[in-house]
């Protein structure tokens, strides 16, 4: 599996640098829909871009489905396990010192897809609010 993620990682990098596979979305694409708090636009609909995508059309059966348990491998490991951590090391900050206030800041990426670091707080009861680009806070 390791092999068969790095081949397919590597093939993914030269046929970006070859010009012949486009990510869908520019980083400023990102940039804007992020200020706006619009995390639900169909750039953030994807789990997430953190993850190299191993699936595809072309792959034969049994590779397809090494890609997807890679995948979701990933998906488990490098991002729901850490957004749940950072979510709940937020949650007993404010738990332990509810008479203070805190500013926690996170990369984009925290915030795309599902099972983000703002549905744990959600679901363990915080109100979270975006505030946007410029708005004092």
């Amino acid at each position: 599996q390791v092999v068969f993620a790095l081949n397919q990682t590597l093939l993914q990098q030269e046929s970006l640098r070859a010009g012949s596979f486009q990510i869908p979305y520019t980083t400023e694409d990102l940039i804007k829909h992020y200020n706006c708090g619009d995390l639900s636009s169909i750039i953030f609909n994807h789990d997430t871009s953190q993850v190299p995508n191993f699936i595809n059309a072309t792959l034969p059966a049994h590779e397809r489905t090494t890609a997807q348990e890679i995948d979701s491998y990933f998906r488990q490991e490098l991002i729901y396990k850490r957004n749940e951590r950072m979510g709940r090391r937020v949650k007993d900050l404010l738990d332990e010192h509810p008479d203070k206030s805190f500013f926690f800041a996170f990369g984009a990426g925290h915030f795309m897809g599902n099972n983000t670091v703002i549905d744990v707080l959600r679901r363990e009861g915080y109100e979270v609010e975006h505030t946007p680009a410029g708005q004092a806070i």
